[in-house]
């Protein structure tokens, strides 16, 4: 067997790792998980109370109230007189649990004709109003 001197400049690094320590780590965990495991299965018992299966109402459908650019008033798209509208708007805010109202509005509409129809849902007590658009299509290029 030949050694290296302590001044010999042929001596070239060891490129091995040595796998000992992480070994060692390994079973130290092991180790400690073999004995945490059982503290793991620990219950406490516990006597909770029982509730009853019951299924949630479905909620009433929607009301679409539309608004064309012409001004003209449909209600679930059944034409509407303009003085049909506050009885309609009161017994819409009279159920429950309360519909929710759906606001169509053509493009062309005057936002003042829109802000109109909303101020009167919400004197009516129609707590719950939704705007319903179109999504953009996509733009090609």
């Amino acid at each position: 067997m030949a050694f290296g001197s302590l001044g010999s400049s042929h001596s070239r690094p060891n490129a091995e790792i040595n796998t000992t320590p992480l070994v060692d780590v390994m079973l130290v965990l092991l180790v400690i998980f073999i004995l945490t495991a059982p503290l793991f299965t620990h219950t406490v018992k516990l006597d909770l109370p029982r509730a009853a299966h019951r299924t949630d109402p479905q909620p009433p459908p929607a009301v679409t109230l539309s608004l064309d650019a012409a001004g003209a008033l449909f209600w679930d798209n059944a034409a509407l007189a303009e003085s049909e509208l506050a009885p309609r708007l009161a017994t819409l805010a009279a159920q429950q649990p309360q519909p929710e109202l759906h606001l169509r509005a053509d493009r062309e509409t005057r936002y003042e004709r829109i802000a109109q129809l909303m101020a009167a849902a919400r004197n009516a007590g129609v707590n719950r109003i939704g705007f319903v658009t179109d999504p953009q299509p996509a733009a090609t290029h």
